[in-house]
């Protein structure tokens, strides 16, 4: 039996899966900034420890981090929602009055996150419409005071009580 596949739908069940937000980023050659928005971020390997985060290939960052050496995991907290929103968006300028810190390869730490996962860039892939990038990591830090900000079913949600 053979059906039409219906990605909206795809996307739906997908959204079911709870996750958490970040802003990964970087630094282009010219020394700007470069961050954006993504749930798509997993833990890889433990020994060497590696992690992976994937982009579109059609997103205008792409090429930015196709060619970056280093690039940072900002693990957004619950009260960085307008940070999560302001790198989703086509903000020119996503980094106007965002404090940052110097992280390894220069590039920019969002302040006051969950956590911090600092990488050399380590392997590229194609999967589908979308570009995997792992990362080696090279330094880690995370404050357990700070609820991470969660997304489920098409919106964030506030991290509960844990079990």
């Amino acid at each position: 039996m053979s059906h039409a596949f219906d990605s909206r739908e795809f996307r739906n069940a997908l959204g079911m899966f709870p996750t958490g937000v970040a802003v990964v980023t970087t630094r282009a050659g010219n020394g700007a900034f470069v961050g954006l928005t993504i749930n798509s971020f997993s833990s890889l390997s433990l020994e060497p420890p590696l992690v992976l985060w994937s982009l579109n290939s059609r997103s205008p960052s792409a090429a930015v981090f196709e060619r970056a050496t280093h690039f940072a995991v900002n693990i957004l907290c619950q009260d960085q929602v307008e940070i999560s929103r302001c790198f989703a968006s086509q903000v020119p300028n996503k980094f106007a009055g965002i404090e940052v810190d110097a992280g390894l390869g220069d590039v920019p730490l969002i302040r006051n996150c969950s956590a911090h996962v600092e990488c050399r860039a380590h392997a590229q892939h194609a999967g589908g419409d979308h570009l995997l990038f792992i990362g080696h990591v090279e330094r880690f830090a995370y404050d357990r005071s700070k609820r991470p900000l969660v997304y489920h079913g098409g919106r964030y949600c506030l991290s509960g009580d844990y079990l």
